[in-house]
Formats: structure tokens, sequence, C-alpha cells
């Protein structure tokens, strides 16, 4: 490796330059001149060799399991020098590219002799997603300050950064009793088998005698029996467009992030109200699936699957996803599909498909609408290019009206909102849906 001169160095050879004035008014001035700058690069090699060697540290790093968006963390790194003396050192680090979008700035590290150095850094990604970084750019700099030697060291790792899911946004989902109350799920007490178990009664003649327990009859000198509470647990299946409708910005923030964050929202709404969640991402091909589950369990999953989703600039195969959703799910299961539509020509492929989850499923189509698509379709033109915007846009907006209204008319219910809303819409249609009882 070839030394590095640092500034203190720079600064000594500046320094010197002067003394190549000698040559003009003295005959061996250009000798003494020489022989200074030969000495004082000789400095800077002395000062790089007595530099600690790079391979003779070792890092360690531990970074959290997961991160979320715009939740600061911290990486701990942990330093070890192996050599007799301190060592000071210049790091920069490529870091995966959902945590940094930008390069980050360098950091200084000092070591003890044979010791170790524990290092703190807090990243707050901005995106979500996964990606692999790692690589390190070491500087090792000399004892007397003159020379660095550089280095760069391997060190992989794979970030996953979740999707923002705030605690405000959490609180703001009715409490999992309302939401039971509101659903219609009240105790029942009806005898029979596919129930749920609520509770323990005396029995009483009249009741059905396969509802004794015998253990708690046992127990406590009386014959007792079983109380069930009707089933109400249903299948939520979730359908995400990857495709490039959902790839256009609005506002800087691409349409796909909004779905992402109302999905998630939706998936967690439904693991509260003890309701089976499941999840179908695809574009082109199928990028992910997860058969409906219930629990924390399903949860954890759909959100690390949504983490990874990635919108793609190609068509989506809307007939290739159905098909495979129904070899892969027969039960019931109120089907939201995120996605977007253009006109009904454009979206043809989609409304046929749609129209077949009737009548096993119950299909919800969420689409996001463009604002400043509607801003230009009632702005006051004041010159002929604002009017044939204006023109355009009200085109568009009266064909994507007339697709919904084919999609409606086919038995899909529609949920058409704007990106910022579409969390909060989804997860209010879907309680009106659980009280109304219609899954």
């Amino acid at each position: 490796m070839i030394p590095l001169p640092t500034r203190r160095w720079v600064v000594g050879a500046l320094l010197l330059a002067p003394a190549w004035l000698l040559g003009m008014i003295h005959p061996d001035g250009r000798l003494i001149a020489a022989l200074l700058d030969l000495g004082w690069v000789l400095v800077l090699l002395v000062d790089a060799w007595r530099a600690p060697e790079a391979a003779g540290f070792g890092i360690e790093r531990e970074p959290p399991a997961a991160f979320s968006v715009g939740r600061p963390l911290p990486i701990r790194y942990r330093w070890t020098n192996r050599s007799s003396g301190r060592a000071h050192l210049a790091v920069r680090e490529a870091f995966p590219r959902p945590l940094s979008s930008a390069p980050m700035p360098g950091r200084t590290v000092e070591i003890p002799p044979r010791g170790t150095t524990t290092e703190w850094v807090t990243l707050t990604p901005e995106r979500r997603g996964e990606g692999t970084g790692g690589t390190l750019w070491i500087r090792v700099r000399g004892p007397w300050g003159l020379a660095v030697m550089q280095s760069i060291r391997q060190l992989p790792w794979t970030a996953l950064v979740f999707p923002d899911l705030t605690e405000g946004a959490l609180r703001a989902l009715p409490t999992r009793i309302q939401r039971r109350r509101e659903a219609g799920l009240r105790n029942v007490r009806h005898l029979g088998e596919g129930r749920v178990f609520e509770t323990l009664k005396e029995w009483v003649p009249g009741d059905d005698t396969r509802s004794i327990d015998w253990k708690a009859t046992a127990r406590r000198g009386k014959v007792m029996a079983r109380r069930y509470e009707d089933e109400r647990r249903q299948q939520v299946l979730i359908l995400l467009d990857a495709g490039r409708m959902l790839t256009a910005e609005i506002d800087g923030r691409a349409r796909l992030e909004s779905a992402v964050d109302a999905a998630l929202l939706l998936a967690y709404s439904a693991v509260e109200h003890d309701d089976d969640v499941g999840l179908l991402v695809f574009a082109d091909t199928i990028q992910a699936y997860l058969p409906p589950r219930r629990g924390r369990r399903a949860l954890k999953a759909v959100v690390e699957a949504l983490a990874r989703t990635e919108g793609r600039l190609v068509e989506p195969d809307y007939p290739h996803a159905f098909a495979f959703l129904a070899a892969h799910n027969r039960k019931r299961a109120l089907t939201v599909l995120f996605t977007d539509v253009i006109d009904r020509t454009a979206s043809d492929a989609m409304l046929a498909q749609v129209a077949t989850l009737r009548p096993r499923h119950l299909p919800l189509a969420v689409t996001l609408r463009d604002p400043a698509m509607e801003r230009t379709a009632i702005a006051h033109a004041t010159t002929a290019a604002d009017a044939f915007r204006r023109a355009a846009a009200e085109e568009l907006l009266g064909a994507r009206a007339e697709a919904l209204a084919q999609m409606r008319g086919r038995g899909v219910l529609t949920l058409d909102v704007a990106p910022a809303q579409a969390a909060k819409s989804v997860v209010e249609q879907y309680d009106r849906l659980k009280r109304r009882g219609v899954l």
C-alpha cells in the first residue's frame, strides 16, 4: 500500500518550500533544499512504516434485527487492536441502501494498545426495503500524524427496514373489544360442535348431553356443561399490485408506499379482530404469497413481506395472479386488492379478473386517486396549454370513473381514496363490513 500524506505533512512541506530560494543566492542552496525535501519524504515513509497494519484490527458489527422507517436505532461496533501502539482510524462505510440514500460522513475511532473500543452509530432509515452493504474504507494514521495507510475491509450484512407503523396510527384504531362488539361478535348460548368454547355452566334438563364436561363434573360434584359462542373468525386476503400503476409518484412519494402502509394497517386490524390474514404481492410474476393465518406470527410475516416489496415498471399479470389465488385459497375471504385504474380499455384485464372473485370471495378494490390530476381538472385555464391539460385531465378522470362504475356493476366493492387517506379509509371500510356481517 502507498502511504498517503496528511494535512500536517503537507503543511510541513510548504514550510520547506522557501528553502529553494537559497539556490538563488547561494551555490549550495539547491542541494540543501533537495536534502531537506528528501528527509521530509523519508519521515513520511517512516511514519507510515510505524503505523499499525490494518490487518491487525478486528471488527465486529452488531446491528438490530430490523429497522423501521423514521425510527433511529443504534448499531454497535467492537474494534480490537492487536498491535502494541495506539491506533487512530478514520472510517467510511457503505451502509445497505435502505438505511442511507446519501453518502455517510466519515468517523474517527481510537483504540488503545492491545485493547478494544466500542463504537455506536445511530441511523434513521428514510425508506423501507431490504439491502446489502458493509464495505469499510479504513485509514490508519501513523504515530506522528504525518502519513495514513488505507485499506478496504469487507464486512457484509443485510438490513431490513420495516414500513412505518406509528403508535399514533395504532391508537387511532378501535380497541379490540370495541371492534368485536361492533362486528356483532357476542356470546351465543349455542350447544354443539364447531363452536368456540366460552365458559362452563351447570347442566339443566333440556341441554344437550354431549355438552357435559365430565372432568369438571367430577371436580365440582355437580353436572357441568360447556357453553359455546358462535365462531366469527374470517379470512382477510390482501392483494398488492406492485406493477407500474402504483410506481407513479404523488407529491414526491410513490403510491405503492401508501398502499403498503394501508395494507399493513389492515393486517394489524385483522389480527386484532382475530381474523386470519394472508398476502399476495404480484407484478408480472408472483413476488410473495402468505396463506391466511391468524395471530402475531401472521402479522410479523406480513410486515416482513411488505418491507421487501418493490415496485416494478411492468404490466401486472392479473390472469396469472388470480389463477394462483384460486388454486391456493378456496375458503371464502374478504379479498382486498390495492391497485389503480386508468380507463376501461387499459384496465380490461384487471376488471375481468376481479369479477371472477365473486361469489366465492367478497372483493374490495382499493384504488388511489391522483390529487394533482384532480386539481388540474378544475384549475382555471389562462393559456391554450392550460386548457389542453385541463381537457386531458377531465377525460382521464371520466374514463376512470366509468371503469370504477363497471367494476361496481360486476359486484365488486370499490374504495377510491387519496393516497394520504388510504390506510384510515381501508380500516374503516373493513370495520363496516364486519359490523354488517357480509363476510
